[in-house]
C-alpha cells in the first residue's frame, strides 16, 4: 500500500493542497471546522507529514527539544553530554523539565511551542501510542527506554549486560548469594532485573529479587525491609545510584547487626557515586556515546536519511569501595 500524500488528504477533505499545508504547519488561514476536517481526513488515510519537506519549506530553527526529570541526577549528566554533541553538529537545545508539579505531556508541549525540529525524551513515561502520535509531526528519540512505538527511534544502554557485569563482578569476589533490589516500573528496570536473573542462574545460584524503586527514599525503604527480615545474602545490586545511596545510608545508621562485609553495587555512575561519602561500585552508562548517537539519529531523520535504530551502547563496571570479598 502506497503512503498517503498531501494531495490525498486534500481530495478526501474537499480542500486545496495549500490549505492542507496550512493546517499541518499550524499556520493561520484555516477555520477551526476546516482544520478538524483536514486532520480527520489525514488520520483516516494514515497521512504522516514529510519532516524533510516541512523543514525545507520554512526557516530552520536547528533547535532540538529535550525533556528530562529534575529528580534524576543521571539526566543531568546526559544533558551536559547532549549539549556538547549538539553544538558539534550545529544544533542547539531547548530544555523542558519533568517534575512532580509538571507532568511529561506539559513538558513536551512546551518544546512543541518552541518549534523544536526534533524531540529527545530522556526515559519517557508516555505510552507507545502517545509517542507514536508525537512522531507523526517531528522526529522523536527515546533515550534509555526500550520502547516499541511506530516512528520512534531508540538510543539506550544495554541494561541486561550492565546487570550481568555487576553480578559477574560480585561472583569474581566470591559472593554466591546476591540480592537484586529492582526499579519497579522505571524505564530500564525490566532489563536490569532480567540481566541479574540470567547472570545469577547461569552461574548456578538462586535469584533473589526485592521490590524497590529509583529514589533515595525507595532505597531507604528497601533497606528497612532488608533489615526487618535479613535475607541470607552477602551482596546487593540496586536499580541505580540514588537507590543505592538511600539503601547504604539506612543500613549504616541501623543499630541492628548486619554483615560487615555486605557488598553493594549501584548503576549509572553519577557524580554522587564517586563522592568520598559513598565511593560506590557502580555500572557506568556511556553518556558521551549516548548523546552522540542521539544527535546523529536526530540529524539523520531531519535530513531524510534513515537512521540505525535502536542504537544499543555497552556499559562498563566501575569498581570502588562498596564491594569486597565476603569474610
Amino acid at each position: 500500500m502506497s503512503r498517503a500524500t498531501m494531495e490525498d488528504v486534500a481530495r478526501l477533505a474537499g480542500v486545496s493542497r495549500a490549505l492542507v499545508s496550512i493546517v499541518y504547519r499550524d499556520a493561520p488561514g484555516a477555520s477551526d471546522a476546516t482544520r478538524a476536517r483536514v486532520l480527520a481526513a489525514g488520520k483516516e488515510l494514515g497521512y504522516r507529514p514529510d519532516h524533510r519537506a516541512r523543514l525545507l519549506g520554512r526557516t530552520r530553527t536547528r533547535l532540538l527539544g529535550v525533556t528530562f526529570d529534575v529528580r534524576a541526577p543521571f539526566h543531568g549528566d546526559l544533558v551536559e553530554a547532549l549539549y556538547s554533541a549538539a553544538e558539534a553538529a550545529g544544533y542547539d537545545l531547548a530544555l523542558s523539565a519533568v517534575a512532580p508539579s509538571r507532568a511529561e505531556p506539559r513538558a513536551v508541549q512546551s518544546l512543541l511551542d518552541y518549534r523544536c525540529e526534533a524531540l529527545i525524551l530522556l526515559g519517557p513515561q508516555l505510552s507507545p501510542s502517545a509517542l507514536s502520535a508525537l512522531a507523526e509531526s517531528q522526529p522523536v528519540i527515546s533515550i534509555g527506554r526500550n520502547v516499541r512505538a511506530a516512528g520512534v527511534d531508540v538510543v539506550r544502554t544495554d541494561d541486561v549486560a550492565g546487570s550481568r557485569l555487576a553480578v559477574e563482578h560480585l561472583l569474581s569476589l566470591g559472593h554466591t548469594s546476591i540480592l537484586h533490589i529492582d526499579g519497579g516500573k522505571t524505564p530500564g528496570a525490566t532489563e536490569r532485573r532480567t540481566g541479574y536473573r540470567k547472570a545469577i542462574r547461569h552461574a548456578g545460584f538462586e535469584a533473589h529479587v526485592q521490590p524497590g524503586g529509583r529514589t533515595e527514599a525507595d532505597g531507604a525503604d528497601a533497606a528497612k525491609t532488608f533489615l526487618n527480615e535479613p535475607p541470607p545474602v552477602t551482596a546487593v545490586t540496586l536499580f541505580n545510584d540514588r537507590a543505592a545511596m538511600g539503601f547504604l545510608d539506612t543500613i549504616r545508621q541501623s543499630p541492628l547487626e548486619i554483615p560487615a562485609d555486605l557488598s553493594v553495587v549501584g548503576y549509572d555512575n553519577t557524580a554522587i557515586a564517586a563522592s568520598s561519602h559513598l565511593n560506590l561500585t557502580t555500572v557506568a552508562q556511556n553518556t558521551t556515546a549516548l548523546a552522540t548517537q542521539t544527535i546523529t539519529t536526530a540529524h539523520a531523520r531531519l535530513t531524510g536519511t534513515p537512521p540505525t535504530s535502536p542504537v544499543v551502547i555497552p556499559p562498563t563496571l566501575v569498581p570502588r569501595c562498596t564491594t569486597a570479598p565476603p569474610r
